[in-house]
Protein backbone atom coordinates (compact mmCIF):
# COMPACT_ATOMS: atom_id res chain seq x y z
CA UNK A 1 0.00 0.00 0.00
CA UNK A 2 1.59 3.43 -1.20
CA UNK A 3 0.06 6.54 0.51
CA UNK A 4 0.03 10.21 0.45
CA UNK A 5 0.64 11.95 3.50
CA UNK A 6 1.22 15.35 5.30
CA UNK A 7 4.66 15.14 8.30
CA UNK A 8 3.32 17.17 10.90
CA UNK A 9 3.66 18.01 14.56
CA UNK A 10 4.42 14.81 16.72
CA UNK A 11 1.47 13.19 14.19
CA UNK A 12 -1.65 11.76 15.32
CA UNK A 13 -1.88 8.21 16.24
CA UNK A 14 -3.90 7.83 12.95
CA UNK A 15 -1.09 8.93 10.97
CA UNK A 16 0.65 5.98 12.25
CA UNK A 17 -1.75 3.69 11.91
CA UNK A 18 -1.35 4.57 8.23
CA UNK A 19 2.30 4.45 8.20
CA UNK A 20 2.54 1.15 9.40
CA UNK A 21 0.86 -0.41 6.95
CA UNK A 22 2.29 0.91 4.27
CA UNK A 23 5.06 -0.41 2.03
CA UNK A 24 6.11 3.16 0.61
CA UNK A 25 4.82 6.59 2.24
CA UNK A 26 4.81 10.22 0.37
CA UNK A 27 5.39 13.47 2.30
CA UNK A 28 2.99 16.07 0.64
CA UNK A 29 5.43 19.33 0.67
CA UNK A 30 3.95 21.32 -2.06
CA UNK A 31 0.61 22.43 -0.33
CA UNK A 32 -0.80 25.46 1.03
CA UNK A 33 -0.07 26.31 4.60
CA UNK A 34 -3.41 25.90 6.17
CA UNK A 35 -4.20 27.24 9.86
CA UNK A 36 -5.89 25.53 12.62
CA UNK A 37 -4.73 21.89 11.38
CA UNK A 38 -2.27 19.50 12.58
CA UNK A 39 0.62 20.90 10.45
CA UNK A 40 1.75 23.25 13.50
CA UNK A 41 -0.47 21.50 16.17
CA UNK A 42 -0.35 18.33 18.30
CA UNK A 43 -3.26 17.28 21.34
CA UNK A 44 -2.09 15.28 24.51
CA UNK A 45 -3.62 14.37 27.28
CA UNK A 46 -2.69 16.38 30.31
CA UNK A 47 -4.30 16.57 33.85
CA UNK A 48 -7.22 18.57 33.05
CA UNK A 49 -8.05 16.14 29.90
CA UNK A 50 -7.29 17.63 26.40
CA UNK A 51 -4.68 19.99 25.49
CA UNK A 52 -4.34 21.73 22.25
CA UNK A 53 -0.15 22.57 21.75
CA UNK A 54 -0.01 24.62 19.06
CA UNK A 55 3.45 25.90 17.10
CA UNK A 56 3.40 29.63 17.01
CA UNK A 57 4.55 30.83 13.16
CA UNK A 58 5.45 33.76 10.92
CA UNK A 59 2.91 35.11 8.98
CA UNK A 60 3.99 36.22 5.84
CA UNK A 61 2.32 39.38 4.10
CA UNK A 62 1.71 37.88 0.80
CA UNK A 63 -0.85 35.40 1.38
CA UNK A 64 -0.78 31.99 0.73
CA UNK A 65 2.69 30.25 2.09
CA UNK A 66 3.80 26.62 0.77
CA UNK A 67 3.78 24.75 4.28
CA UNK A 68 7.34 23.99 3.54
CA UNK A 69 8.16 27.49 3.56
CA UNK A 70 6.52 28.25 6.70
CA UNK A 71 9.10 29.70 9.59
CA UNK A 72 8.71 29.41 13.58
CA UNK A 73 8.29 32.25 15.11
CA UNK A 74 10.88 32.63 17.93
CA UNK A 75 9.34 35.40 19.81
CA UNK A 76 8.82 33.72 22.77
CA UNK A 77 9.80 30.04 24.19
CA UNK A 78 6.75 28.03 23.27
CA UNK A 79 9.50 24.72 23.12
CA UNK A 80 9.98 25.06 27.27
CA UNK A 81 6.35 25.71 27.25
CA UNK A 82 5.57 22.92 25.33
CA UNK A 83 8.15 20.32 26.99
CA UNK A 84 6.62 21.39 30.67
CA UNK A 85 3.39 20.35 29.73
CA UNK A 86 4.71 16.96 28.03
CA UNK A 87 6.17 16.65 31.35
CA UNK A 88 2.72 17.80 33.53
CA UNK A 89 0.70 14.95 31.46
CA UNK A 90 3.73 11.72 30.86
CA UNK A 91 5.58 11.93 34.18
CA UNK A 92 3.84 9.64 35.56
CA UNK A 93 3.35 7.45 32.90
CA UNK A 94 5.46 3.89 32.39
CA UNK A 95 7.68 4.55 29.24
CA UNK A 96 7.65 8.91 29.77
CA UNK A 97 11.46 8.54 31.42
CA UNK A 98 12.59 5.67 28.98
CA UNK A 99 12.45 8.60 26.04
CA UNK A 100 12.93 11.72 27.76
CA UNK A 101 16.78 12.20 27.53
CA UNK A 102 15.75 11.54 23.19
CA UNK A 103 13.19 13.76 23.11
CA UNK A 104 14.38 17.06 25.09
CA UNK A 105 17.06 18.18 22.55
CA UNK A 106 13.94 18.40 19.97
CA UNK A 107 12.67 21.03 22.62
CA UNK A 108 16.42 22.90 22.68
CA UNK A 109 17.11 23.06 19.04
CA UNK A 110 16.04 26.17 17.22
CA UNK A 111 14.87 25.06 13.96
CA UNK A 112 13.89 27.64 11.20
CA UNK A 113 11.59 26.23 9.26
CA UNK A 114 8.61 24.21 10.57
CA UNK A 115 9.02 21.39 8.07
CA UNK A 116 12.47 20.55 9.16
CA UNK A 117 10.93 20.33 13.17
CA UNK A 118 8.43 18.18 11.79
CA UNK A 119 10.36 15.65 10.07
CA UNK A 120 12.81 15.47 13.05
CA UNK A 121 9.63 14.72 15.60
CA UNK A 122 8.66 11.96 12.98
CA UNK A 123 12.19 10.47 13.14
CA UNK A 124 12.13 10.40 16.66
CA UNK A 125 9.15 8.42 16.76
CA UNK A 126 10.05 6.08 14.03
CA UNK A 127 12.90 5.20 16.06
CA UNK A 128 10.98 4.86 19.59
CA UNK A 129 8.78 2.36 17.62
CA UNK A 130 11.31 0.97 15.81
CA UNK A 131 9.40 1.98 13.27
CA UNK A 132 11.15 1.81 9.13
CA UNK A 133 9.38 2.74 6.29
CA UNK A 134 10.82 3.91 2.96
CA UNK A 135 9.66 7.22 2.09
CA UNK A 136 9.73 10.12 -0.73
CA UNK A 137 8.59 13.52 -1.36
CA UNK A 138 6.32 15.10 -3.61
CA UNK A 139 7.68 17.88 -6.09
CA UNK A 140 4.17 19.67 -7.03
CA UNK A 141 0.73 19.59 -6.14
CA UNK A 142 -2.16 17.68 -7.36
CA UNK A 143 -5.88 17.60 -6.02
CA UNK A 144 -5.57 14.04 -7.25
CA UNK A 145 -3.15 11.57 -7.10
CA UNK A 146 -2.99 8.19 -8.80
CA UNK A 147 -1.14 5.35 -7.72
CA UNK A 148 -1.23 6.22 -4.10
CA UNK A 149 -4.01 6.51 -1.12
CA UNK A 150 -4.71 10.08 -0.37
CA UNK A 151 -4.61 10.41 3.40
CA UNK A 152 -4.21 14.55 3.19
CA UNK A 153 -7.51 14.88 4.83
CA UNK A 154 -5.84 13.33 8.37
CA UNK A 155 -4.10 16.95 8.70
CA UNK A 156 -7.23 18.17 10.04
CA UNK A 157 -7.98 16.71 13.25
CA UNK A 158 -11.23 17.66 13.36
CA UNK A 159 -12.17 16.16 10.18
CA UNK A 160 -10.37 12.81 11.18
CA UNK A 161 -12.85 10.50 12.83
CA UNK A 162 -10.22 7.59 13.18
CA UNK A 163 -11.92 5.20 16.55
CA UNK A 164 -9.30 2.92 17.65
CA UNK A 165 -9.26 0.13 20.61
CA UNK A 166 -8.68 1.59 23.93
CA UNK A 167 -5.55 1.28 25.57
CA UNK A 168 -4.75 2.97 29.56
CA UNK A 169 -3.73 6.29 29.21
CA UNK A 170 -2.73 8.41 32.46
CA UNK A 171 -5.50 10.13 33.83
CA UNK A 172 -8.23 7.81 32.12
CA UNK A 173 -10.03 6.96 35.14
CA UNK A 174 -10.25 10.76 36.02
CA UNK A 175 -11.46 11.64 32.09
CA UNK A 176 -12.03 8.49 30.70
CA UNK A 177 -10.12 7.62 27.08
CA UNK A 178 -8.96 10.12 24.61
CA UNK A 179 -9.01 8.68 21.07
CA UNK A 180 -6.51 9.69 18.55
CA UNK A 181 -3.91 11.93 20.40
CA UNK A 182 -0.45 12.55 19.69
CA UNK A 183 1.77 9.42 18.80
CA UNK A 184 3.27 10.49 21.98
CA UNK A 185 0.40 9.57 24.12
CA UNK A 186 0.14 6.00 22.97
CA UNK A 187 4.07 6.36 22.79
CA UNK A 188 4.62 7.07 26.70
CA UNK A 189 1.95 5.02 27.89
CA UNK A 190 2.44 1.63 25.68
CA UNK A 191 6.08 1.50 24.91
CA UNK A 192 7.57 -1.06 22.79
CA UNK A 193 4.16 -2.55 22.70
CA UNK A 194 2.64 0.47 20.53
CA UNK A 195 3.70 -0.87 17.46
CA UNK A 196 1.70 -3.59 17.84
CA UNK A 197 -1.37 -1.52 18.78
CA UNK A 198 -0.48 0.87 15.80
CA UNK A 199 -0.87 -2.39 13.33
CA UNK A 200 -3.93 -4.10 14.96
CA UNK A 201 -5.64 -0.65 14.01
CA UNK A 202 -7.96 -0.47 11.34
CA UNK A 203 -7.27 2.27 8.72
CA UNK A 204 -10.34 4.47 7.93
CA UNK A 205 -10.28 6.12 4.20
CA UNK A 206 -12.75 8.66 4.42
Amino acid sequence: MNILIHPSYFPSISHFVAIAKSDLVTFEMDDNFQKQTNRNRMYIYSPNGIQLLNIPIKHSKEGHQKTRDIRLETAFDWQKQHFKSLEAAYRTSPFFEYFEDDLAPIFQKKHTFLMDLNYETMSFVSKCLKLEFDYNETTEYFHEVKNMIDLRNLINGKKDNSVYDTYTQVFGEKHGFLNNLSILDLLFNEGRYAIDYLKKQNLVIL
